[in-house]
């Protein structure tokens, strides 16, 4: 990663997971990160169950949405304390993205690039 690259590490993880992230990331010095509840299917498999005597299944699992954009920081390192964090070794663990960031714009000072990250 060059000095000019800026990207996003988004990451699925399991709702549970969420403070081991965060401490992982820490560690590492991200210095922000966003939190979304999401739900979503991937190979996690679907769970059967009955509610007043009606059965019903549930694929769309809850999962944590985790989006951190760094510039200074290797992306390599937040990727692999996101891994560190999130990881059971059970199906459903998640799946981390990276994503490179054309441009930032820091709203209060107006800065852009690896500046307003």
């Amino acid at each position: 990663m060059s000095d000019e690259d800026i990207e996003m590490i988004v990451a699925m993880i399991r709702p549970d997971k969420l403070g081991d992230v965060k401490q992982s990331l820490a560690e590492v010095g991200a210095p922000s990160l966003t939190v979304t509840n999401v739900s979503g299917r991937g190979s996690q498999p679907a769970k059967t169950g009955q509610w007043r005597g009606e059965e019903y299944v549930v694929d769309l699992h809850q999962k944590v949405k985790v989006e951190c954009v760094v510039a200074e920081i290797p992306s390599e390192d937040v990727v692999e304390a996101i891994r560190e964090g999130a990881h059971t070794g059970e199906k459903g663990d998640g799946k981390i993205f990276v994503l490179p960031v054309s441009d930032a714009v820091q709203i209060r000072t107006d800065k852009s690039g690896p500046e307003a990250v």
